[in-house]
């Protein structure tokens, strides 16, 4: 899953389920049924009796959801009535993860149902002291962390979401390179479709990886800038490589097309992480891409123009 291979289909069954030997005193847990999210939670109830409600979230974990509406309110209402809840448990109160508060109207709850939501802490694994210290949350279990350990967990999920993409590009620079090798010849095709392939792989494995992993440090709030310092890195030491190695590039001016294509690459890759972190909201991350995206597309067009140039000037 920390890949993303087969995410989608990785949901349990909505309902309502015993965690221990749960009694009608058993406190209630309320998660999403991406099944990521619940082996999270009950693998920290080791000793306790509980309920866990499992919300029908369409396999989206809770803080998605809580974003998409689908650990909701209303998806709440529904399994506390389809689960029978108030005949199962002698007390009216739900638990819910903090992060799931955006989707939920707690007011709207206690209204409908008479049960009132409690949030738990952000981390699962809080929730054993947070039962234990009856119901009250620390201010440290209230905070949203997002170190080096939970920003290298985005990094897998984001190389193999854009796999098919880079397999795409690639093939494309083979038809580039037997376009800039002419007069044709295989061996030296393959020589310039594996330096124009280096830097297309660099370009895609260091936005993802460095992005992440760099992210406090990058100048700049939007993504999309701090792909951008990551990018001109890169173009630099490509600068750097042709200029050492003459005969794979066709000329000065393709030279500078690639100089031009990897910020604008890096910084693109890079917003894939908007959604990855708690540093960003829908607005900014639409305010952002209105933004990027033309300069983006611009400055990928300019270096194919700037690349052409140099096939025919050389």
């Amino acid at each position: 899953m920390r890949w993303g291979l087969g995410r989608d289909r990785y949901a349990v069954l909505p309902g309502l389920y015993g965690v221990g030997d749960p009694k009608p005193d058993s406190p209630v847990l309320v998660t999403a049924n991406y099944k990521l999210s619940l082996d999270r939670l009950r693998s920290r109830l080791d000793g306790i009796d509980a309920w866990v409600m499992v919300l029908d979230t369409r396999g989206i974990n809770v803080w998605c959801a809580a974003g998409k509406g689908t650990f909701g309110t209303q998806e709440l209402e529904r399994r506390i009535r389809e689960t029978d809840l108030a005949s199962v448990v002698s007390h009216r109160k739900l638990i819910l993860p903090q992060l799931g508060a955006p989707g939920v109207s707690a007011h709207e709850i206690t209204k409908r149902t008479g049960f009132r939501v409690l949030y738990g802490p952000v981390r699962a694994e809080d929730v054993p002291t947070y039962l234990h210290a009856g119901f009250q949350a620390t201010e440290e279990m209230r905070r949203v962390r997002f170190d080096l350990k939970d920003r290298l967990n985005q990094v897998a999920v984001e190389l193999t979401q854009g796999l098919k993409p880079l397999l795409l590009v690639l093939a494309a620079v083979v038809l580039l390179a037997a376009w800039a090798s002419r007069p044709f010849s295989a061996g030296r095709t393959a020589e310039v479709a594996l330096a124009y392939g280096f830097w297309v792989v660099a370009a895609y494995v260091a936005a993802s990886i460095l992005t992440p992993v760099l992210l406090p440090w990058l100048p700049g709030r939007a993504f999309s800038l701090k792909g951008f310092w990551i990018g001109l890195g890169l173009a630099l030491l490509c600068g750097l490589f042709f200029r050492g190695f003459p005969s794979l590039q066709a000329s000065g001016w393709a030279t500078a097309g690639w100089m031009l294509l990897l910020p604008a690459v890096s910084s693109f890759i890079a917003m894939d992480f908007t959604g990855s972190t708690p540093f960003t909201s829908l607005s900014g991350v639409q305010y952002e891409m209105r933004r990027a995206v033309p300069l983006q597309i611009l400055g990928t067009a300019a270096a194919l123009a700037l690349w052409i140039t140099g096939i025919f000037f050389r």
